[in-house]
């Protein structure tokens, strides 16, 4: 039963790259994420009210509000606008690399790292830069760069956001921070969009309804709830390395069903900075023991 949750939830994981670019692709990004965030916030308060639970107050209602617009607003603006000019197996790699920025955050602020996860931030580092140097070599156009740099920054602001929000993980109902960081996200969302997002859409295509329904549905709901599930069942440490599986989904589904290319050095460059995060998650695990 486990081992089917683990897959369920890797799946779910992956796939969610590759229905955000189904969207992308059609729609100007930036809006289609701000009607996913609208469309989320009724069904997450629902949850919500039936759960009972406190809503946090004070320095913790900023701290899931700061979650809201970097580690969700942010970091999903970036993913989905470089989606409609990467594939998505690269987006999803490319936004795995959080947990690096998380762990060069930590250490800013005074934690102490083990040798091992130093270590899994350099191989890390080395395989994005492997990544990034071989397709510059290869003659790189401007939208894959700007595909590129967005993925990273997103990641970055992801990683922001759960710095800003860690303090208050233990006291804080997980459906609760999910609504309040939803909502938080869906405001920047509509500044972002009025302001950069372009025209508002038009035409409706099957691609974005079945992008947007699964995104918002699927992942945004359904996703979210298996995460606590896995995190229950199976341990945080163990759903966040699972989570590592993610990327090699989305490059699968994407070369399967979207006719979506990587080259063999993208491939090496994820590789190794797969490794590299795992060591990290290895490392970061083995201090909390």
């Amino acid at each position: 039963m486990n081992l089917l949750l683990g897959a369920l939830f890797v799946l779910m994981w992956g796939s969610a790259f590759n229905a955000a670019r189904l969207v992308a692709l059609d729609w100007p990004p930036l809006w289609a994420l701000t009607l996913r965030f609208a469309a989320i916030v009724p069904l997450l308060w629902l949850v919500w009210r039936y759960r009972r639970a406190a809503f946090p107050w004070g320095p913790d209602a900023w701290r899931v509000g700061w979650m809201g617009v970097f580690g969700m607003g942010g970091y999903l603006a970036c993913s989905w606008v470089a989606l409609a000019y990467i594939p998505a197996g690269l987006v999803a790699l490319l936004a795995a690399t959080a947990p690096m920025f998380v762990a060069l955050g930590e250490a800013w602020r005074g934690r102490r790292l083990a040798m091992q996860g130093w270590v899994g931030l350099a191989v890390g580092w080395v395989g994005v830069a492997v990544l990034g140097a071989t397709r510059a070599v290869d003659g790189m156009a401007s939208a894959e760069a700007w595909g590129i740099g967005l993925s990273l920054f997103g990641a970055m602001l992801q990683a922001t956001g759960l710095l800003a929000y860690a303090p208050a993980r233990a006291r804080v109902d997980p459906w609760a921070a999910n609504l309040g960081q939803t909502a938080a996200g869906a405001v920047v969302l509509l500044v972002i969009s009025a302001l950069v997002g372009g025209p508002l859409p038009t035409t409706v295509t099957t691609g974005v309804v079945v992008g947007l329904l699964y995104s918002s549905l699927v992942v945004g709901m359904a996703g979210y709830a298996l995460f606590f599930v896995v995190i229950r069942r199976l341990g945080a440490s163990n759903a966040t390395a699972l989570q590592l599986l993610a990327p090699p989904v989305a490059a699968v589904i994407g070369w399967a069903a979207m006719n979506e290319r990587l080259y063999g050095t993208d491939i090496l460059g994820g590789a190794i900075t797969l490794v590299g995060l795992a060591l990290l998650f290895r490392a970061k695990t083995t201090q909390a023991a």
